[in-house]
């Protein structure tokens, strides 16, 4: 039998496949019972919470999904709500009207609507920390029997989405279940204290072995961390590649360690908060920390400042929420310019932008205003689809145009891409170079004039809609890793690289 040392170096052999870094966008879905009564304070963002010295900071948590955690919080503002709207109605009679409402629920009208957006894999929320599961599983829950959808919710969306040519991929809450540990928690401490034990890492571990072998899922997606040693989780990571080869699993796999035992006394929680407020402001947002084996990292409403040496997938909500929250006003939500914008940083520095989707738990449909951001998405990415899906970043992934607007660059073979955020119909890009045979145009092929500068390249943007990134095709230019100085300044020759051709 394979030791657990050379399970976990078989799993490291394990390359993150092309697909996945090439589709730079997808859709996650968080759809549970917590939908239906659509409630969390959008006052702070959870980052900011992580970093509050507040023992119940969490209590006030945006992200709607974790409503059954706020109500255990009398005085939080999702109990004070719960109780003029709903009175002592149980959280789990929500399930109820979620079902309900599946009578609407239309899983080709969403696959299209992803698809329409650009998307190249779609990962659902199969479980969630709740423990409702959106597929009717075998694995009996011990605690809350019947605790699933008696529709396959989870077969039927992987079948439309499939259908698209999209990639189906699963989130599954290894971390935390409800259903076998309700501890409050109200900071991260309190989070690692939640991770169940007793008879939950054998259920977990059984309920992911379902969703393997019943559908194949491209993307495993987990979150907080594994409730059972590594020794245990190996052999599971290993058999999920053997069944999708070409699947990926993120960085959230945190296997449990006695060191988990720390959470279980007031000085070690402190201790916790004390390094996950540290890590928070280290890093400016919910950076997890990094498993044993991951294939890619998963910053929570962050993106990185250049390019990262591993792969990587910035997770966010179109708002302050995963789960669809009801008080979200417009001032909560991506505009069209930062949406758009989000998507091409992300692809210059090499990375993935997982966009959440919220449908609403009473009707199974997705909010107008979500809707309109999948609209945006679709009439930009497609259309700039060659400029964004299958590029990989440039020594410089981007900077300010000499006019002072923001830039970013993808590359493709002999192409160079470039974004640009602003109005000024004539730009200077400083750090590119052109050769004899530079050639410029718009993605459609239309020439666009341009000449040699002394700071760069000067080049006429091609018009764009409101709100949108402006894009020029370059080939056969020369592209600085920093910004090329003025001709005559002192200093290094900054390292450079040819697109198309030799220097």
């Amino acid at each position: 039998m394979a030791s657990t040392r050379s399970i976990l170096s078989h799993l490291r052999s394990h390359e993150v496949p092309a697909w996945w870094r090439d589709a730079k966008l997808g859709i996650f879905v968080h759809w549970t019972p917590a939908s239906v009564p659509a409630f969390a304070p959008t006052q702070s963002d959870f980052s900011q919470l992580m970093a509050s010295r507040r023992p119940d900071a969490l209590a006030d948590a945006p992200y709607a999904e974790w409503y059954e955690n706020s109500l255990r919080f009398p005085d939080s503002p999702a109990a004070r709500h719960h109780r003029s709207v709903w009175a002592d109605r149980p959280y789990r009679s929500f399930a109820d009207d979620f079902e309900a409402g599946l009578e609407q629920w239309d899983p080709e009208g969403w696959s299209a609507r992803f698809a329409a957006a650009g998307a190249g894999y779609v990962v659902l929320v199969a479980k969630h920390a709740d423990g409702w599961c959106l597929w009717p599983t075998t694995v009996a829950n011990p605690n809350v029997p019947k605790w699933h959808s008696r529709r396959d919710l989870v077969g039927e969306l992987a079948e439309a989405v499939r259908a698209r040519g999209m990639r189906f991929g699963l989130y599954y809450s290894g971390g935390l279940d409800s259903t076998f540990c309700a501890r409050p928690m109200g900071s991260m401490g309190d989070v690692i204290a939640a991770v169940p034990r007793g008879p939950y890492p054998a259920y977990a571990e059984a309920q992911v072995r379902e969703l393997i072998d019943r559908y194949q899922p491209s993307v495993l997606w987990n979150d907080v961390a594994w409730p059972s040693l590594a020794k245990d989780l190996w052999p599971l990571l290993a058999a999920y590649y053997d069944r999708v080869p070409d699947g990926v699993v993120n960085d959230r796999w945190m296997p449990w360690s006695p060191l988990f035992r720390l959470a279980d006394t007031s000085i070690g929680r402190r201790a916790l908060d004390a390094a996950f407020r540290r890590q928070t402001r280290a890093s400016g947002g919910l950076l997890p920390p990094k498993p044993p084996h991951f294939d890619y990292r998963t910053p929570e409403y962050l993106t990185f400042d250049t390019v990262q040496d591993t792969p990587w997938e910035c997770v966010r909500g179109m708002d302050r929420s995963f789960g669809y929250n009801a008080e979200s006003a417009p001032e909560h939500f991506l505009s069209r310019e930062e949406l758009l914008w989000t998507v091409v940083d992300i692809a210059a520095k090499g990375g993935n932008l997982l966009l959440n989707v919220g449908p609403r738990g009473v009707d199974a449909q997705i909010p107008d205003e979500q809707l309109d951001r999948l609209r945006w998405l679709a009439a930009f990415v497609p259309p700039n689809r060659r400029a964004i899906v299958g590029t990989r970043p440039c020594p410089r992934p981007g900077s300010h145009t000499v006019e002072g607007e923001a830039v970013r660059y993808t590359a493709r073979g002999s192409h160079v891409f470039a974004f640009v955020r602003g109005t000024s119909e004539r730009v200077t890009l400083p750090d590119v170079r052109a050769t004899d045979a530079t050639t410029a145009t718009a993605v459609d092929g239309i020439p666009l004039s341009w000449s040699g500068h002394p700071r760069g390249l000067q080049i006429d943007l091609p018009p764009a809609d409101a709100g949108e990134p402006r894009v020029a095709v370059l080939d056969n230019v020369v592209v600085h890793r920093r910004q090329h100085p003025e001709a005559g300044a002192p200093g290094p020759r900054p390292a450079r690289h040819r697109y198309g051709g030799e220097p």
